[in-house]
């Protein structure tokens, strides 16, 4: 398929539809491509040398550079131009289609359907029976059953299999139909034409559904490809399904690299100076740059300043940690004197609210800063932060070969950051009723991964790691009723890593957009002293009591073997977009008095 069929944001293809995920369009199910097949003459790089490093710890030395994805400069006004050809390359999956009129269930390459483009509405672009007996041209949509594995393969549906019990020589036309009022599986029925064989799709499901599946096959659909073996055993999911896709990636913000001013410049304009291999060379661009203002504060510096920097950073060797990006970032935040003046990272320190001196040791207003996204991979089935180690589902592969490029985005955007006192954290830590509700929260973290055959000793982050994500949710959702932006374009960044000496204890709540909503200063100007302290007193008011309760405040996660205690969506959970770990590790008790645990909060008093 040469035309186009639909339009998504650019930042989608990293945290949505990325390469093997599903677009369910309006007429038409499709797969995007792997990333060989991509354009990438026509997609940006973006330069951020944190990230790159830790990309390449990942997928090897051979990862040159972080690309945008590839999208035409301007909109294009002739859909047979070659501007609008421009874009991410997909193929039509699943294969199978069931005509909406007569049922007919066969692949669209059977020669019983026919593919209707339509260049100047993409969106209207579909596969048509014509030769259907309950109407002419009925649609054909696609087949809502796919088999997905652990180890990230995607395929279709086994119709023929499924329907004979196993291999059979009936090459029949297959029906699909509805038998009852609902549309549960036990309802839905696939039937032959030749030779009568019926079975209903609850049959394909839970363990009948594992007697009743082939093997794996081991396929790729948005490389082409099929593995040579697999012994994970393959699952029923719905077209669509949350667990189809999940994105692998690494997220870092901007931040000062170095105290050098001049090597700060070359690090940030990499992608002007790295096809520099003389001073001679640089000269031009050099001149180039200053004149046109394209690197900030280039004009301080003289050529041979900015050659020896150059030098410098090629011979340098990558040492950053991808498992932890997080904390160059917290030594720049808690610093004594955070950045001003950079451009990524713009930074004043307030006072701290009236009321909270004694927990809170500083707020910072981020007046400007900047997030880049890489993709890495891509697992299905189970999410990425499910399991850790080798117990962690299989990140599948962006394209057939080692990349030589990751799919990136960057995002410009505002926030606050508030750094507790650690002192109060390890006093609170220490009372008994902290201390007991601690366990509830261990034991339903140990049952949740051993339901996951994962180990039981890992993956709990500490409870002060879910007091601080708590208060970020509850902020969040405070400030986005007072900021003006929509709530799903405010994120949260929780710094509480105690291991190896370090003591973080704090968060950052920013907005991240690639437009222009979350970079208009309406966060920011929250976190002034007179407007951030009643924001806070108001959101710790109003989860004392949560609209679920007492449900939500007697919720046991060591009953129900769940990820967090006292916390639902009336009163803590977020956006998906919002949150860091999937609206896990909360619990709204151990930041305010509740009516089932009413003296393990850190915020005991809130007049």
């Amino acid at each position: 398929m040469n035309t186009p069929v639909g339009e998504i944001r650019p930042s989608q293809l990293l945290w949505t539809y990325g390469p093997g995920a599903l677009i369910d369009l309006p007429n038409i199910s499709v797969v995007t491509q792997g990333i060989e097949k991509w354009n990438v003459d026509h997609g940006d790089q973006v330069q951020e040398a944190r990230l790159l490093s830790a990309v390449r710890k990942v997928l090897g030395p051979q990862v040159q550079s972080l690309n945008m994805p590839p999208m035409p400069d301007t909109p294009p006004t002739d859909p047979f131009s070659a501007t609008a050809k421009i874009g991410v390359p997909v193929k039509p999956f699943p294969r199978w289609l069931r005509c909406v009129k007569c049922g007919l269930l066969s692949p669209f390459d059977s020669g019983l359907f026919e593919l209707r483009e339509n260049a100047y509405k993409p969106e209207a672009t579909r596969f048509v029976h014509p030769k259907c007996k309950g109407g002419r041209d009925a649609d054909a949509v696609p087949a809502r059953f796919l088999l997905a594995c652990r180890a990230g393969h995607l395929d279709d549906f086994p119709w023929h299999w499924f329907v004979h019990g196993g291999p059979s020589s009936c090459k029949g036309t297959l029906r699909f139909y509805e038998s009852g009022a609902s549309l549960q599986t036990e309802n839905l029925w696939v039937k032959c034409d030749e030779c009568g064989a019926a079975k209903n799709m609850a049959q394909a499901s839970g363990k009948i559904g594992n007697e009743n599946l082939p093997a794996c096959r081991g396929r790729h659909p948005h490389l082409d490809l099929f593995d040579a073996k697999c012994d994970e055993a393959p699952r029923t999911i719905n077209l669509g399904a949350t667990n189809g896709w999940f994105a692998v990636s690494l997220s870092v913000l901007a931040i000062p690299q170095t105290g050098n001013p001049v090597e700060q410049i070359v690090v940030d304009g990499w992608k002007f100076f790295e096809k520099c291999n003389s001073k001679d060379q640089l000269e031009p661009i050099f001149d180039t740059l200053k004149l046109g203002g394209m690197l900030p504060g280039l004009e301080r510096f003289e050529l041979d300043q900015v050659w020896a920097a150059i030098e410098k950073y090629r011979s340098g060797d990558d040492t950053e940690d991808q498992d932890d990006l997080k904390a160059p970032e917290w030594e720049v935040l808690s610093s004594d004197n955070p950045p001003k003046d950079y451009p990524h990272f713009m930074s004043e320190k307030v006072g701290v609210p009236s009321g909270f001196t004694n927990v809170i040791d500083r707020v910072l207003r981020l007046e400007r800063l900047r997030e880049v996204n890489a993709l890495l991979g891509f697992t299905r089935v189970e999410s990425p932060d499910e399991g850790t180690g080798d117990q962690a589902a299989p990140r599948a592969p962006l394209c057939r070969n080692a990349p030589d490029w990751i799919p990136a985005s960057e995002v410009h955007g505002e926030g606050i950051f508030l750094k507790f006192k650690a002192d109060a954290l390890d006093k609170w830590a220490q009372k008994p009723s902290v201390k007991a509700l601690d366990q509830k929260l261990r034991v339903g973290n140990r049952g949740w991964r051993l339901k996951r055959n994962l180990d039981p000793d890992q993956g709990y982050p500490g409870v002060r790691y879910l007091m601080l994500h708590t208060l970020a949710h509850l902020l969040i959702r405070e400030l986005a009723l007072e900021c003006g932006y929509n709530a799903a374009s405010i994120r949260e960044r929780v710094y509480a890593d105690v291991e190896d000496g370090r003591d973080q204890a704090g968060f950052l709540i920013y907005t991240a957009a690639a437009d222009s909503d979350g970079t208009l200063g309406g966060l920011v100007d929250l976190g002034k002293p007179a407007n951030l302290g009643p924001i806070i007193n108001q959101a710790l008011k109003r989860a004392r009591v949560c609209a679920s309760d007492p449900l939500c405040s007697e919720h046991d996660p060591g009953k129900d073997q769940s990820l967090h205690g006292a916390a639902c969506h009336a009163c803590s959970f977020v956006a998906e977009t919002s949150c860091e770990c999937g609206n896990r590790f909360l619990d709204r008790s151990l930041v305010v008095p509740t009516l089932e645990t009413p003296d393990a909060a850190f915020f005991m008093d809130l007049s």
